[in-house]
């Protein structure tokens, strides 16, 4: 009788590839499908070679016909129209109890959708984040299932197996939550992972545009940076970009055309902070950043019309660059307060139970934000279960203070020098609007009335008690009702 398999997987391109090897490596029969079939004779022959408890399947009805009961498939294809697709032509073969496992990065509201819709039919769903890149999956994913929770038992051991691992043999992977809460949690990741990528991109400009630094000398800068508070994957692998050559002898990376890109992760998270009102403002900027490069041409012609200071900043170098790096650790601090802040938000709003510090743990290795620093993460968060803001636990207040007069110098010299620090520059704005007992709302408020007689509240009357001014003298005494969006 030919062996049955523990789960298929649907999507044979890099990530699918090695999460198939990765779950090969712990001792668990794969069968593979990919909608070109040919991808699998492929991956059969080359990557999978020898592995005869990797199955080769050349169709869907295949596919569910090698697994063993109950049956459980992961897709890992490009979200969106894509994973309907292939959810419409799984259903068929499955049956009650079978589970479904969506690893890409599908938006949180589909896999809630998805997760009800196939819970009626009787089929249990996993909207599962995963991150770590080509790497991350071949030796060890950050992992992030949420959906149903009665499919987590069945799929446990095998995420948990393949999934990366910190403080001895601690699986970076564990339930997050009902319906969307596993793909919210991955957005999330991703968001701040675009923050602590723009912020890093300014750090690097004002060492190297605006220092002077070289190469060589940006190489050693980074690695003695991954030893200390910044120590991470991000930059680890900026150390190495730094000293790879081209053909030429040149760095590579200047050749590399200053226009990025993105796939929409970074959007939906600042979207969703609209919706609910969380001002995630760095990860918001670090979208825009990516924005403006894509101008590319704009920004060329503009270059040679628009004037400004030099970009060169003077001074006692390793002054200035230690400046520069305690700015760095002090915005991603406020990337991370503000990450965590839209999923307490989320939490409410979508009523989930989420485990704060269990999320710092499954970002502690596999993933593309995975730091040292998370463990200070997950402390706060045992510490104190309703912590508000990462920025008044402790650990964090005392770095704050330490940390404080090196960032605003280096934002005030990226503005004199004309150097732009938009990721930089909006986390400071909102660490000092956060620390504000007063902020100039009150005349926004002002306004409102003035012109829409929106009322306001007064300090020196309960909360919710709301007033009209009749500012002109002839806009009369009614007003708009009061709500917020």
């Amino acid at each position: 009788m030919k062996k049955q398999a523990d789960i298929g997987l649907i999507g044979l391109a890099v990530m699918g590839q090695n999460l198939v090897l990765n779950m090969n490596d712990h001792g668990y029969t794969v069968a593979v499908y990919n909608r070109t079939t040919s991808k699998v004779d492929d991956f059969l022959n080359d990557a999978a070679k020898g592995r005869d408890t990797i199955i080769g399947t050349h169709s869907i009805k295949e596919l569910v016909a090698t697994l063993a009961k109950p049956r459980k498939v992961m897709l890992m294809v490009k979200a969106g129209a894509v994973v309907d697709a292939f959810i419409d032509q799984l259903v068929p073969h499955l049956e009650q109890g079978d589970v479904i496992i969506d690893g890409g990065n599908s938006h949180f509201p589909d896999t809630t959708r998805r997760t009800h819709e196939l819970k009626d039919k009787g089929i249990l769903y996993i909207g599962t984040g995963v991150s770590g890149g080509e790497e991350g999956a071949r030796l060890g994913p950050s992992i992030m299932p949420g959906g149903n929770k009665e499919a987590w038992p069945l799929v446990k051991d095998i995420l948990q197996a393949i999934s990366a691992k910190v403080d001895g043999d601690v699986p970076c992977c564990d339930w997050v939550g009902e319906d969307g809460a596993g793909h919210y949690v991955k957005m999330v990741h991703n968001g701040i992972e675009y923050g602590d990528m723009q912020m890093i991109c300014e750090a690097y400009d004002l060492l190297h545009t605006g220092l002077g630094l070289s190469y060589d000398q940006l190489h050693a800068t980074f690695d003695e940076w991954n030893k200390g508070d910044l120590d991470s994957y991000l930059i680890e692998i900026t150390r190495d970009i730094m000293k790879m050559k081209d053909e030429d002898g040149e760095p590579l990376v200047t050749k590399i055309l200053d226009k990025a890109g993105q796939k929409g992760t970074g959007k939906w998270t600042g979207i969703n902070s609209l919706e609910l009102g969380v001002p995630v403002t760095l990860i918001v900027e670090a979208v825009y950043a990516r924005s403006l490069s894509a101008l590319k041409h704009e920004r060329v012609a503009a270059s040679k019309i628009i004037t400004g200071p030099n970009r060169t900043i003077s001074g006692e170098q390793a002054e200035l660059v230690e400046d520069i790096r305690k700015a760095l650790f002090a915005s991603k601090i406020v990337s991370y307060a503000q990450g965590y802040m839209l999923m307490r938000e989320a939490a409410q709003e979508y009523g989930w139970d989420l485990n704060y510090g269990g999320i710092a743990l499954m970002w502690r290795g596999g993933c593309i934000i995975r730091s040292a620093f998370l463990d200070k993460i997950k402390d706060a968060f045992d510490n104190n279960s309703a912590l508000n803001n990462l920025l008044v636990d402790p650990y964090f207040v005392k770095v704050m203070a330490e940390c404080q007069g090196a960032w605003r110098r280096t934002v005030a010299r990226a503005i004199t020098a004309g150097i732009p620090v938009p990721a930089m520059s909006s986390a400071l704005s909102f660490f000092d609007g956060y620390r504000s007992e007063r902020l100039p709302a009150n005349l926004l408020q002002a306004q409102r009335d003035y012109f829409g007689a929106h009322t306001y509240e007064r300090i020196d009357k309960p909360e919710g008690e709301f007033f009209h001014t009749n500012w002109t003298g002839t806009g009369g005494n009614v007003a708009s009702s009061t709500y917020q969006v």
